[in-house]
C-alpha cells in the first residue's frame, strides 16, 4: 500500500487497482480568474426537474445524472466560480463541508479529534471571524440555489495521523459528526441557513474509514448515503448498512495511456506527473481531465445510464488546469439532452420515484468502462 501527501492541503490515499490518490483542499482562498460560459441558460433534460423527477415511462432510459462535489468547501473565490457557471447551465450540485470551516482560527481548540489533541487538524480551521461570515453567506447562497451541502466531517485525519479515520470505532466516528453538527448550529446563530436535517451525506478524508464500522452511524442519524466507496467503472449506487453508496468511479485515462484512476481531480494530476507542481503544464493538465470527463459521460450514456460521479476540491493546484476543465465540462455537460447535473438528495428521491425492477435491470448491467482506443 502506498501513500502520498501533501502537508500544507491534505492527504493522498491507498492503492486501490492501479492506484488511489486523493486529495482534500485546507483553507485556501486564492485569487483566480473565472472560465467564460454561455450568457444564458439553458434547462436541464428539457425543461428542468419538474420534467425529470417524475417515473420513467415503459422503455424510456433513465436521464444521464452527473453530480459534481468539491470536497471541504472553503474557498470563497471557487464558490462564486461554480455558482456562476451552475445558474448558467442549470445544474445543482454538492458542497462536502468540513466543519472546522465554521470555527475561527482562534477557537480552534473547542475541536477535539477523536484520538488528537484539541486544536489540532491536519486541515486548516475558518481562518478569521471575516472569513467565517463569508463562508457562511457563501453556503446560504449555494442553499437558496438548489445545492446540497454535505460534510467532510472535520480535522481531515487520514492514515499517518495519531489516530486515522480508518482506525475509528463507531463511538468516535459519533464524536466526529456531534461535532461536526454542533459547528453547523453555531454557524446557524451566526446566519447560516443550514438545515441540519439536510446534511444527507458527505465523503470520508482520503476516501478511508472502515464503511461497516461508520454507515451504520449515519444511518442511525437518519441520513441518506456515502460516496466514500470506489467502484471498478461506473456504476449505480446500492444499498449498504441502511444507506445509499454513490461509488466514485475508477476509470481510464485517454490521455495518460489509458491507465486507471480514481475520476478526481488530485488522483488525474497524480497519475500525469505524480502531482508535481508543473503550472506551465496547466492547459496539457486541463486537456486530458477534460478528456477523461468527457470519456466517462459516453460511456455512461451509451451504456448502463448510471449517475456519474465527478469527485473535486476546490483548487488551483499546479497553474489551476483541473479546475477549469471540471468548470468547462459542468457548463456542457449540464445543457446537453437527456442530462441532468444534480445532487445526490435529488437522485435518491428520483429513484424513489421508479419502480424497482427498473433500477435493479440497470443495476445488474456491467459497469460502463471507458474504452480501450
Amino acid at each position: 500500500m502506498t501513500r502520498r501527501r501533501w502537508d500544507k492541503i491534505g492527504f493522498g490515499v491507498a492503492l486501490v487497482l492501479t492506484f488511489v490518490v486523493l486529495l482534500v483542499l485546507g483553507t485556501v482562498r486564492p485569487k483566480v480568474a473565472g472560465l467564460p460560459v454561455a450568457a444564458s441558460p439553458v434547462p436541464q433534460a428539457t425543461a428542468g426537474p419538474a420534467k425529470w423527477m417524475r417515473k420513467l415511462e415503459k422503455g424510456e432510459k433513465p436521464p444521464q445524472f452527473v453530480l459534481f462535489s468539491f470536497d471541504g468547501g472553503g474557498s470563497h473565490e471557487h464558490w462564486q466560480r461554480f455558482m456562476g457557471i451552475a445558474r448558467t447551465s442549470g445544474a445543482h450540485f454538492s458542497g462536502f463541508l468540513s466543519g472546522i470551516y465554521l470555527l475561527p482560527d482562534s477557537r480552534r481548540a473547542e475541536y477535539t479529534g477523536p484520538g488528537n489533541k484539541p486544536g489540532r487538524a491536519s486541515i486548516g480551521f475558518g481562518g478569521s471571524e471575516e472569513d467565517v461570515r463569508t463562508l457562511i453567506a457563501d453556503l446560504n447562497e449555494a442553499i437558496d440555489q438548489g445545492h446540497e451541502i454535505g460534510t467532510h466531517y472535520n480535522g481531515h485525519f487520514c492514515q499517518g495521523s495519531a489516530l486515522g479515520v480508518g482506525e475509528w470505532n463507531t463511538a468516535q466516528w459519533n464524536s466526529e459528526l456531534d461535532q461536526f453538527f454542533a459547528f453547523v448550529e453555531q454557524g446557524r446563530a451566526a446566519g447560516l441557513k443550514l438545515d441540519p436535517k439536510k446534511v444527507q451525506g458527505g465523503r470520508t478524508p482520503c476516501l478511508e474509514g472502515q464503511r461497516d464500522v461508520y454507515e451504520p452511524v449515519l444511518a442511525k442519524r437518519g441520513m441518506g448515503y456515502d460516496s466514500s466507496a470506489v467502484s471498478d467503472g461506473i456504476a449505480w449506487p446500492y444499498r449498504e448498512h441502511g444507506i445509499w453508496q454513490f461509488p466514485m468511479p475508477t476509470v481510464r485515462v485517454p490521455g495518460a495511456g489509458h491507465k486507471k484512476t480514481i475520476m478526481m481531480d488530485y488522483n488525474l494530476w497524480y497519475i500525469q506527473n505524480r502531482a508535481q507542481n508543473e503550472p506551465a503544464r496547466a492547459e496539457e493538465f486541463a486537456e486530458v481531465t477534460l478528456g477523461t470527463y468527457e470519456a466517462a459521460y459516453e460511456a455512461a450514456f451509451k451504456g448502463n445510464r448510471a449517475p456519474l460521479v465527478v469527485g473535486n476540491h476546490f483548487n488551483e493546484w499546479s497553474g489551476g488546469g483541473f479546475t477549469r476543465a471540471t468548470e468547462q465540462f459542468m457548463g456542457e455537460v449540464c445543457t446537453r439532452l437527456e442530462t441532468v447535473c444534480a445532487t445526490y438528495g435529488e437522485v435518491i428521491e428520483w429513484m424513489g420515484l421508479q419502480d424497482k425492477a427498473v433500477l435493479e435491470r440497470y443495476r445488474a448491467m456491467p459497469n460502463a468502462q471507458v474504452p480501450l482506443p
